[in-house]
């Protein structure tokens, strides 16, 4: 009989062994929040498919371990594969049950419950994670500063640390301030300071940021002997609810500001160029301003990329002409947060006077074609034969002199003698800058007009882009 029983024993550790299974099984069943959790899946049987695993209680995967162990009883040996999964559960979970392949045979672990509580205010912590905003509500665009703190107390030391900034999608990030380390207390205290502005209105919320911290710790290996280790534990911020209302229709611009425009002088020579600076001070959301460059008849405009240093706005532009001209207000519509009106604030007109100007024809023309169609009619009024003759003999003249002295020449030399002066030939050229050539063309002549370069120009691609648009 006791060779019977030592049989069966033996068959049921065979048993076990042909017949695979798997355990679930965690290190800590009720956590405070911050604090991470180990799952450890124990499998045995010879031929196991690996779950894959990448998330357990809503919560990424922080680190995987694998760990083989064999143990044998009476001759019968087990040999068992331990996969282990640390995650940060942020509320109270349930993990669910696994299906694993081993054996050709399917096996289920148990769901396993988990309790996150939140941390005990009371207890004085060694470090501390807060998100604090100087607005609670405000306009869409409309800045605000969001500081967020870091509380360390002095004795405590940190091997590592890992820090995961709060989400700001649906803003505007506009600043960010470099780490300011201050002491109060027990504690010293890192303070980062973000510049934003809300994108759309609602009911919009920050979510928390965290700081996961290394610190030295102490454990027991497997023969009970204390050996010195690392634990992490992670640190929530609060998260951060803003009340985000629309701006008043026909204006996109929301803060306070002041506008003005200086130019560098404001009498010139035909085709030479005025530069003129526009600058915007204030605090709101200097960004969404476009360019202001205008659209002024017969004057050619060219504007630089608008530049912002902190609470300044600047844009350089020059304006080429050959005759007088006046340079319109620049203005400025916004929504004023203090007096919740909008506000309109304009620069002053800028008139520039060019010497040499051309002179206006057009009156003189009308003019002089209205004593043409006088003559016109006196000469239809009073035609005689005499003068027909006469008119014929004049016309014979100037033949004859036109075939001798080839003044088309000379009308072609001083043609080719204007296109050579390059402001000249600039006003010519922008008509046509829609075409790609002749923008490119511009760009070289504005270069060696203003900026003192010595591009060379293609003079065979010059002509035909003359001869195309037929300019003389």
């Amino acid at each position: 009989m006791k060779n019977l029983g030592k049989t069966a024993l033996l068959l049921l550790f065979a048993a076990h062994a042909l017949f695979g299974g798997v355990t679930a099984t965690v290190d800590s069943k009720s956590v405070e929040l911050g604090d991470a959790v180990t799952l450890n899946l124990d499998i045995t049987g010879d031929n196991a498919t690996r779950p894959n695993i990448n998330s357990l209680c809503g919560s990424n995967i922080i680190s995987t371990n694998t760990s083989t162990s064999i143990q044998g009883v009476n001759g019968v040996y087990k040999k068992s594969i331990i996969l282990s999964y640390k995650f940060l559960p942020q509320k109270s979970c349930e993990i669910e049950a696994i299906n694993i392949e081993i054996d050709d045979k399917t096996e289920t672990t148990e769901p396993i419950k988990i309790e996150v509580k939140p941390v005990d205010k009371a207890k004085d912590s060694d470090f501390a994670l807060s998100l604090e905003s100087n607005k609670k509500e405000m306009f869409v665009g409309e800045p605000f500063d969001l500081t967020l703190l870091f509380k360390q107390k002095r004795n405590t030391e940190a091997v590592d640390s890992k820090f995961s900034p709060p989400d700001l999608q649906g803003f505007w990030v506009k600043s960010e301030s470099k780490p300011i380390r201050v002491e109060e207390g027990e504690y010293i205290i890192t303070k980062v300071i973000y510049t934003m502005a809300p994108q759309r209105e609602g009911n919009l919320k920050i979510s928390g940021a965290q700081m996961s911290v290394a610190s030295r710790s102490n454990s027991r290996d497997n023969w009970g002997s204390w050996i010195p280790a690392i634990k992490w534990k992670s640190y929530f911020s609060n998260e951060v609810e803003l009340d985000v209302k629309p701006l008043p229709s026909g204006v996109n611009l929301v803060g306070n500001f002041s506008i003005s425009a200086t130019v560098d002088k404001e009498e010139i020579n035909a085709n030479e160029a005025v530069n003129v600076t526009v600058e915007v001070q204030g605090d709101g959301n200097l960004e969404d301003i476009k360019t202001f460059k205008p659209s002024i008849e017969k004057v050619s405009v060219f504007d630089e990329k608008i530049a912002i240093e902190n609470s300044k706005l600047s844009q350089k532009m020059a304006f080429v002409s050959d005759e007088d001209f006046t340079i319109p207000p620049f203005e400025l519509k916004y929504f004023d947060t203090a007096t919740k009106e909008i506000q309109s604030i304009s620069t002053k007109e800028i008139h520039v006077r060019v010497k040499n100007a051309k002179p206006k024809e057009e009156l003189l023309i009308k003019r002089d074609e209205s004593a043409k169609a006088v003559q016109a009619e006196s000469f239809a009024n009073g035609i005689s034969t005499y003068w027909i003759v006469l008119g014929f003999i004049f016309g014979m003249a100037c033949g004859v002199l036109l075939a001798l002295f080839k003044p088309w020449k000379f009308i072609g030399k001083n043609r080719s003698s204007s296109l050579k002066e390059p402001r000249h030939l600039l006003v010519k050229l922008m008509p046509h800058k829609h075409d790609a050539e002749v923008q490119n063309l511009i760009e070289i002549l504005e270069k060696n007009i203003y900026s003192n370069a010595n591009i060379k120009i293609d003079k065979k691609g010059l002509k035909e882009i003359l001869k195309r648009y037929e300019i003389v």
